[in-house]
């Protein structure tokens, strides 16, 4: 992994903890969330034309990443719905890391060091171990943490699929703008049969969309582009320590509460990404 590589992944990974701030700070959170989704579909339309033309040959990895995105987004939600955001998020994105290194040796046939399998390690446990902070209640979401992991599996999955799809279309932009296209239509279309209304809640809401969408895009497409240029597993580790930003908004912009044992967790995702970039120089 080069350095423009792990400095991209990285404002990739800011970005995406700012949406999720963005969505985290709304009233209604689905709205907020189908909001992000569509004003990520209308960046991804709008930046098409400027991509270069994709081969025909990535469709079929365009459309499984279809189905994969949606799984991830339906999921994700309903995992909301029992579980706080600071037990699910972690939970989904860490033990994504782990997933897709497992899914590259197995089906791609990636080969990693073993101080690429520590950093990766370290980086999921660190992430997960923020899930399993004492809430004021004390009270841990057991469904909750079940629907993250299936969350978390459809990360895994989409990550491969988009890589290999991105490395095969020969163009990042062009890969995900599709996707996001297609994800915005289907996604709201669903949003709207399951919760009717929902669809003109989530249009309302201006600043999810543009705002909260643009970051969306311009966060995912770079860490598309980032996996063609580095594989894939090691990517996905670093672009989940967005978990890190994330905690930086929560505590000076939500006033969130921070302790020490998100300190300790932070501090070993930190030292993993460090591993990471280490294991390559």
């Amino acid at each position: 992994m080069s350095g423009t590589v792990f400095f991209v992944v990285l404002c990739a990974a800011a970005l995406h903890a700012s949406w999720n701030a963005l969505v985290k700070g709304g009233a209604d959170k689905a709205a907020a969330m189908v909001a992000v989704v569509i004003g990520q579909g209308l960046a991804g339309a709008a930046l098409l034309p400027f991509a270069p033309p994709l081969d025909p040959a990535c469709w079929p990895y365009l459309l499984a990443g279809l189905g994969l995105h949606l799984g991830y987004q339906l999921f994700l939600i309903q995992s909301y719905r029992f579980g706080d955001l600071t037990q699910v998020y972690p939970i989904a994105r860490g033990v994504s890391p782990l997933l897709v290194a497992l899914g590259s040796v197995v089906v791609l046939g990636a080969e990693f060091t073993g101080l690429e399998v520590a950093a990766m390690a370290m980086i999921s446990i660190g992430i997960a171990s923020i899930s399993l902070v004492r809430r004021a209640d004390g009270v841990f979401q057991a469904k909750a943490a079940g629907l993250a992991l299936i969350t978390g599996m459809f990360i895994a999955s989409y990550s491969l699929v988009d890589g290999q799809g991105a490395r095969i279309g020969g163009t990042a932009l062009g890969f995900f703008g599709v996707l996001a296209a297609l994800d915005a239509v289907v996604f709201g279309l669903c949003a709207h049969l399951i919760r009717p209304g929902m669809l003109g809640r989530a249009l309302a809401l201006k600043k999810h969309l543009f705002l909260g969408g643009g970051a969306s895009f311009t966060a995912y497409v770079l860490v598309v582009w980032a996996f063609t240029q580095a594989p894939i597993a090691l990517v996905t580790a670093l672009r989940e320590t967005s978990i890190i930003f994330a905690l930086v908004i929560g505590v000076t912009v939500l006033r969130e509460r921070l302790d020490l044992a998100k300190v300790l967790a932070t501090a070993l995702t930190l030292t993993g990404a460090l591993l990471l970039r280490l294991s390559r120089l």
